[in-house]
């Protein structure tokens, strides 16, 4: 009878060279030479490659971890050596602030405030008709403690917020539904150019005789004047849509008003929010003019008194007021915009700079 062959697992009398399976253990003990050739590399710092006996016995050649590779892979260190966002260290981005802009800004508002201090000093303006800068500053922050300031300021501010939310509301529903139609766009054209560069001011005569020197009269000329500012604005943002993601909208079935969501306002949007911020500048301006020509109450009103009084100092001093009050309007509708707007790529890149 024939001798049964012993299993693979299971040595002969004589060992595995006896038994017929002198391959696998030459192959084992080649390994371990390359695991005790790489030695010197891992004692520079690769110790991630430890491998015993018997997982290289259990493991192809081509299968088997190199000993001598790095550490760390081209994908996490980059082609430079250094550690990129994929690897265990990310690089944290630190914003920049452009000092070098905000001081310049700085630098020019004192010098203006200088040349203003010297023009009356020097004598080459009449101090009485234009009083230093020194003067009408300290008689603004006087004004600060008074309840009547504050009472004008208060009605500026709510004429300016009452025009601003007619004018905005109106005319972004407008530039929406005339944006959205060849035949409405073409047909409103001349309209709109007729009327636009009509002057606020020049509607004067007929606010007075619609409304008297009631608030609706100030609102007339601040909505017609910022109307314009975002309807404009609006109208271009629509008609900057592009046809294929229209096209592409119309293929997936979305009907007018998921299309107007989804593809036009989102387009139309950096556009609507510059028209919004240019209309808050030109609404102050209408704003402080009604009151100043019309007599409605507010900071205007609180100018024409002081100047038809002979109190110049009070007059520049409230003059600084609107000064002041167009800049933190400014920074805010900024602010907003920037908040509404994180996701463009416009205030993205200004973020980064």
């Amino acid at each position: 009878m024939t001798e049964p062959v012993p299993s693979i697992g299971a040595p002969g009398p004589r060992g595995l060279h006896a038994s017929g399976y002198p391959q696998r253990e030459t192959e084992i003990e080649r390994l371990h030479r390359l695991e005790a050739a790489a030695r010197p590399d891992q004692l520079r710092g690769d110790t991630r490659r430890h491998v015993d006996a018997a997982t290289v016995a259990g493991l192809d050649i081509p299968t088997r971890p190199d000993p001598a590779a790095p550490a760390s892979s081209v994908a996490q260190t980059g082609v430079t050596g250094r550690p990129s966002s994929s690897g265990p260290s990310r690089a944290k981005r630190k914003p920049r602030r452009n000092w070098g802009t905000k001081s310049l800004g700085l630098i020019g508002l004192l010098g203006f405030l200088v040349i203003w201090e010297l023009l009356p000093r020097t004598g080459i303006v009449n101090p009485t008709f234009l009083p230093p800068a020194s003067a009408a500053i300290a008689d603004l922050f006087r004004n600060l403690g008074l309840t009547a300031f504050w009472q004008a300021v208060g009605d500026t501010m709510w004429q300016w917020l009452l025009g601003m939310l007619i004018a905005c509301i109106a005319a972004s529903v407008l530039g929406f539904v005339i944006g959205s139609s060849t035949f409405l766009r073409r047909f409103t054209n001349s309209t709109i150019e007729f009327m636009r560069p009509v002057p606020s001011v020049a509607l004067i005569p007929l606010a007075v005789l619609l409304f008297g020197v009631q608030i609706e009269s100030a609102l007339l000329l601040i909505v017609y004047a910022s109307f314009w500012q975002v309807l404009i604005q609006v109208l271009y943002g629509v008609a900057d849509v592009d046809n294929v993601a229209m096209n592409t909208a119309r293929s997936y079935g979305l009907g007018p008003m998921a299309r107007l969501r989804y593809v036009i306002f989102p387009t139309a949007l950096p556009y609507l929010m510059t028209g919004v911020r240019l209309a808050s500048a030109v609404a102050l301006i209408l704003a402080i003019t009604a009151q100043l020509i019309i007599g409605n109450p507010g900071l205007g009103a609180e100018i024409a008194k002081a100047q038809s009084g002979g109190s110049y100092v009070a007059m520049y001093a409230l003059i600084l007021a609107t000064g002041l009050l167009g800049v933190i309007i400014n920074l805010v509708m900024r602010m907003i915009e920037r908040r509404v707007l994180s996701w463009h790529s416009s205030v993205r890149t200004e973020v980064a700079k």
